[in-house]
């Protein structure tokens, strides 16, 4: 997968918006207004970092030489992929739709309700 896959993967996503808060190299993905994901698109090698279950971001980091935690974020939650790494392409998309869902599920029940009965 390269940059512009993994970024149209990510908008593939229902209700994502791409947006670059940060700086002009830096994409932020968001649904509902919240990130789930961030492309670096200058970094050396290619990743993504992700919301993830803080047990779950312990145990991807002992399995996966290609996952640490996400610089500059809250290594309790958020993980940074590399994708010359060893994890499968089906995993990766699994772990971004886990973030998504990670996302979600801290709004407010009627804003989850909404993202919910939104249509694609």
């Amino acid at each position: 997968m390269n940059i512009e896959e993994l970024f149209d993967y990510c908008l593939s996503i229902k209700g994502a918006e791409a947006t670059t808060p940060f700086d002009e190299v830096t994409i932020v993905i968001k649904v509902m207004g919240k990130m789930f994901a961030m492309i670096p698109t200058d970094a050396e090698r290619l990743c993504i970092s992700l919301k993830c279950d803080p047990v779950k971001a312990t145990r991807l980091r002992e399995k996966y030489t290609c996952v640490e935690g996400a610089y500059h974020m809250n290594k309790t939650y958020w993980n940074t992929i590399y994708l010359d790494g060893n994890m499968s392409l089906e995993e990766l998309k699994g772990w971004i739709h886990h973030s998504v869902e990670e996302v979600i599920k801290k709004l407010p029940k009627k804003i989850q309700k909404q993202y919910d009965e939104s249509i694609e």
